[in-house]
């Protein structure tokens, strides 16, 4: 079997978005990103939170999923923000450690950090986890994910698939799939 390059998708979340009264400001920046690492990835899909999040990740994780899912926005307070409800629902396991470490990253930033409820896990071999919908939520999301990602990937065994495309100059990971020790 030929080798391919990992694949991810960006699930943007948000009801407003949705229905074209507000602009995505954080999917294509996610997106551009994870290009930049050596995914390939298509640009982000659109959804409104509840339903059809639920319909949009279990499409994505049917016939042949991605190796990572991103979603971003649906994390917060309000009542409307249900993400990592449905999420958490179509997780095989929980990885609360990479959640630890964003909001322990976050909270370099901002006290607000704390009020995310994201969650990241396993389905199958897709690694999925939710990131807020700040832009500076994102960065810090992505500040933690990227020295991960070599070794998740290898972790969940995809067959196939070469990590060798992944950048890990930029990713942070360091020259060996661990990093430096």
């Amino acid at each position: 079997m030929a080798e391919r390059p990992p694949a991810a998708l960006v699930l943007v979340v948000s009801t407003s978005a949705a229905a074209g009264a507000a602009a995505d400001r954080t999917g294509p920046e996610i997106v551009r990103r994870l290009r930049e690492w050596g995914f390939e990835a298509p640009e982000p899909r659109v959804t409104a939170d509840g339903e059809p999040l639920l319909e949009a990740l279990e499409a994505a994780l049917a016939d042949a999923p991605p190796d990572l899912i991103l979603t971003t926005g649906g994390t917060g307070l309000s009542p409307d923000d249900r993400t990592p409800q449905i999420t958490a629902g179509l997780l095989d396991y929980e990885v609360p450690g990479i959640m630890h470490a964003l909001w322990r990253r976050g909270l370099e930033s901002t006290p607000l950090a704390t009020l995310g409820r994201g969650v990241a896990g396993v389905r199958g071999r897709t690694l999925v986890v939710n990131l807020p919908g700040s832009r500076g939520g994102v960065a810090d999301g992505l500040a933690v994910l990227g020295p991960l990602l070599p070794h998740v990937l290898e972790q969940l065994g995809h067959d196939g698939l070469d990590l060798g495309r992944l950048n890990r100059e930029r990713l942070g990971a360091g020259p060996g799939v661990h990093g430096p020790r």
